[in-house]
């Protein structure tokens, strides 16, 4: 490998579709381009713009490697999500979105096939957020559909078929709730045969993989290679925890902050799993089990601050504190550790836009992450990865309720840099300790979050 080689990676987020340009010597981001993820409203059903994504992506790899030249190409993508495929390569359905309330009107139904969670490590999630549920309610809504799909991908995968035509799906995109596969024995779990999808179901992968060099057509309009490799790619909670898993000595937790936040612990004490509060396995990019939680934080945080953000002060975060203002959970209370909870204040709730709500929100969603490490039997450092590790009042809280050091990564996305790490599989340790910022407790903030636990009984 070159001295200096540059990844292009595709990173799909519930909220925002991006291409970011990684120097793989340093992991730092050379280039980023951005377009929301929009939902279409259909029919036959809510669906991802795969065509608006795709046109963009391409435009973005072409200025991309005119500017500064593109060696390789990954991709990272959230989870609960896959494509079908018709036979000549051709979606068969738009893509469903794991939010659709579709899934939910055959839900005692599936229920009755879906596989135990000892076999999967998968919780039971409504909407569509098990990707067996979606499949069983697709084929049910469209009885033809089933017949009509010759292939199906998980999302990352969808792009790395675009670009190369190989099909396939990777370990950690079935393992994240999907149901469709058992991360104990690394293979694809009963259900897959249950609904009758083991013949369509493509390869599963290693991420790190190659799925083979970009197709004539890519070459051309882009400018790139055309032996340019694309790599099979990973959900994106799981390429946050790469470079971790492979720069840092276990114990220690990563929690991803995006639309979701997700804590996954590596090396940590043995639990037992509450799949009614969220907690699930899900499966890194070795393909090893992780103890994980999750709730949508940063869904909880735009509905809490009402699209009115402000950076708290010291200031702030001081009145918080000695007048106990808390917000209690759960705002999106169909998810996470305090599903079925009715969110609300203990005071009267600061004003929309003001530092102290701001503080009290950050507060709220760094104990309610400080919940998710208790219940995967968390040890050691915990490393923030993306929006919130530039969230001061949350590393504070996070650090006092959690009784560990807090790392925050200074990196923009650090899912794009486990993506750009499936191509050398080694982490610079800057990466993982100097480019970092610690974070001591504080005992009012301590007292806090004692008070807060006790007002959740």
């Amino acid at each position: 490998m070159a001295s200096r080689k540059h990844v292009a990676v595709i990173d799909i987020g519930k909220t925002n579709a991006k291409l970011a340009l990684v120097d793989l010597d340093t992991l730092s981001e050379i280039a980023v381009v951005t377009r929301p993820n929009r939902v279409l409203p259909g029919p036959p059903w809510p669906h991802f713009d795969l065509e608006g994504h795709w046109n963009f992506l391409l435009e973005a790899l072409a200025n991309f490697h005119r500017d500064h030249g593109v060696d390789v190409i990954s991709v990272t993508t959230h989870g609960a999500s896959a494509v079908l495929l018709d036979p000549a390569g051709n979606l068969a359905a738009p893509m469903l979105d794991y939010e659709h309330t579709g899934p939910d009107e055959t839900a005692a139904a599936y229920d009755r096939i879906r596989p135990p969670f000892r076999e999967t490590g998968s919780p039971r999630l409504g909407m569509g957020l098990n990707l067996g549920a979606q499949l069983h309610w697709m084929f049910a809504t469209d009885r033809d559909l089933k017949a009509h799909t010759a292939t199906i991908v998980t999302y990352p995968q969808y792009w790395g078929f675009r670009l190369t035509g190989v099909a396939a799906t990777d370990v950690t995109s079935l393992g994240c709730h999907t149901d469709l596969w058992n991360p104990t024995k690394g293979c694809f779990s009963s259900l897959v045969k249950t609904l009758g999808i083991d013949g369509k179901l493509a390869p599963a992968r290693p991420s790190a993989d190659v799925l083979g060099p970009i197709l004539p057509e890519i070459a051309r309009r882009t400018g790139l290679a055309p032996d340019t490799p694309v790599h099979v790619g990973i959900h994106d909670s799981n390429a946050s925890l790469l470079p971790y898993l492979l720069g840092r000595s276990a114990p220690f937790s990563v929690v991803s902050t995006g639309t979701w936040v997700i804590a996954m612990s590596v090396g940590g004490a043995a639990v037992t799993f509450d799949p009614d509060r969220d907690t699930l396995v899900n499966v890194n990019a070795l393909g090893q089990p992780v103890p994980s939680a999750r709730f949508m934080g940063g869904r909880e945080y735009d509905l809490a601050l009402a699209g009115a953000p402000v950076e708290p002060i010291e200031a702030d975060m001081a009145e918080v504190l000695s007048g106990r203002i808390m917000l209690m959970p759960a705002i999106v209370n169909d998810c996470g550790p305090y599903r079925g909870r009715t969110s609300r204040w203990t005071v009267e709730e600061p004003p929309i836009g003001s530092g102290k709500r701001a503080a009290a929100v950050a507060f709220y969603l760094a104990l309610t992450t400080a919940t998710c490490l208790d219940l995967i039997g968390h040890d050691g450092p915990v490393i923030v990865e993306g929006p919130f590790a530039r969230n001061r009042a949350y590393l504070a809280m996070l650090g006092a309720a959690s009784n560990c050091p807090v790392v925050a990564a200074r990196s923009a996305t650090g899912t794009s840099q486990g993506a750009a790490l499936l191509v050398t599989r080694t982490t610079p340790s800057r990466i993982t300790d100097d480019a970092a910022i610690h974070l001591e407790a504080d005992a009012d903030l301590a007292r806090y979050a004692m008070e807060w636990r006790s007002a959740l009984v």
